[in-house]
């Protein structure tokens, strides 16, 4: 991300308006925006705390697995140390968020990792991480416009910690492109995975062929 300037713009190339005069007195949307993204900052973080753990338990003690962790320890870090910056500024700290988060754990463990393969699973996880370094780049440059500096200093210490950890997350791609049929073991080995996997390749054969019935009768 490009280095903010003291007047709340990036530099030549970046994303804020080049004319701003300097930080912004705190507007009453630009409040409501920073409690949108603090909220939203919970449940990422939330899930980045979770899934990576869950996705080192099944790959064992593997490189990928070790770098997962590490961002799961971040995250977990992140979580407690957030409460008290937000508090001070009359952010919320978003019981919800964390609700939402727990939920959309729950629902990917219980449902959509039993459809997912090793690789595919880790690639959604690593999507998830990359969101919430995307978030909280746009929380610092909201922060900023806002003039509360202490919270944009708090998003930049974060991202120099975090982009690291995701980078190695990404970099470990190629630990399952060495290993092609591990990558395309089923991320989720259970009888409630087999039934799902049974039942979507069952949908896809009949869909199959009725896309050949209709091109005959066409």
């Amino acid at each position: 991300m490009q280095e903010l300037q003291s007047n709340g713009a990036t530099n030549s190339e970046g994303g804020l308006s080049g004319d701003e005069s300097g930080p912004q007195k705190e507007s009453q949307e630009g409040r409501a925006f920073l409690a949108s993204l603090v909220r939203e900052v919970f449940q990422t973080e939330r899930s980045a705390m979770i899934h990576p753990r869950i996705e080192a338990e099944r790959l064992g003690d593997v490189p990928p697995a070790h770098a997962l962790r590490a961002v799961s320890t971040h995250a977990e870090a992140t979580l407690s140390e957030l409460p008290p910056l937000l508090r001070e500024r009359g952010l919320p700290t978003s019981v919800g968020g964390l609700v939402v988060g727990e939920a959309f754990s729950a629902l990917r463990d219980r449902l959509a990792d039993h459809l997912l393969s090793t690789e595919r699973s880790y690639r959604g996880t690593l999507l998830g991480m990359r969101h919430g370094v995307d978030l909280i780049e746009l929380l610092q440059y909201v922060a900023t416009v806002e003039g509360d500096a202490p919270l944009a200093a708090w998003c930049a210490r974060w991202l120099s910690m975090r982009r690291p950890l995701v980078e190695a997350v990404s970099d470990e791609l190629a630990w399952f492109a060495a290993r092609p049929a591990r990558a395309m073991r089923a991320a989720k080995d259970d009888l409630i995975a087999h039934l799902l996997r049974g039942l979507t390749n069952g949908v896809e054969l009949a869909a199959q062929r009725l896309r050949r019935l209709v091109t005959f009768a066409g």
